[in-house]
């Protein structure tokens, strides 16, 4: 239990780094959405690995009624997550989420059909997940990573990479500075390779 709640405390802490909008950790603690399905995913984790898998679904059902963010109690999440806003975010039953990562509202960490085993994705640590972003399948985002607002991922993102587009293209990767809370400002995967077509065509003439 003592584990927990030094998770928490990094949970709490994330809110406050990240959020330009919270004012103070009594109101995170008793209002902010986001930090509220952690908190209830963090008790019903507890009672997941104890077997209690009833009480589990139960305190995690409850907390998707209250907040519209449905974690499985199964899911392994590390410390300092941060959901801003958070309505519509589903987080599946094999999802592995490294440290201090940051998934905006209707973010999907889902799988893509009936298969058994690991079907979710695992998210390393650093990672930004923009608004509606959809990331399916049992693959890996490398640590510090970004996946643009309204993506959809369906293979592995190496580290220190960023994400755009449907299905998302690499568009950044290692060496390039970014603003670790931007989730819009990138560029065009499609405007890039019609720019790389014009100058090889402008070339031939």
């Amino acid at each position: 239990m003592l584990k927990i709640f030094k998770t928490l405390k990094s949970d709490l802490n994330a809110v406050m780094e990240r959020d330009p909008a919270a004012r103070n950790k009594a109101e995170v603690f008793l209002l902010y959405s986001g930090y509220k399905a952690v908190r209830a995913y963090r008790r019903a984790n507890w009672f997941y690995k104890k077997n209690m898998k009833f009480i589990a679904r139960f305190i995690s059902q409850r907390s998707r009624h209250k907040t519209g963010i449905e974690i499985h109690p199964a899911a392994q999440i590390g410390k300092g997550l941060f959901i801003d806003h958070g309505m519509g975010v589903v987080i599946g039953e094999t999802t592995i989420i490294g440290d201090n990562c940051t998934l905006y509202q209707n973010v999907t960490l889902g799988g893509t059909g009936k298969d058994t085993g690991k079907r979710h994705p695992t998210l390393g640590n650093n990672v930004l997940v923009g608004a509606g972003a959809k990331i399916l399948g049992p693959f890996t985002v490398g640590d510090n990573s970004r996946i643009a607002a309204g993506a959809v991922v369906l293979k592995e993102i190496p580290p220190n990479c960023t994400a755009v587009g449907v299905p998302a293209k690499i568009v950044r990767m290692d060496g390039q500075k970014y603003e670790p809370l931007d989730q819009i400002h990138y560029a065009d995967p499609v405007d890039m390779a019609l720019a790389i077509i014009e100058e090889h065509l402008n070339l031939k003439l």
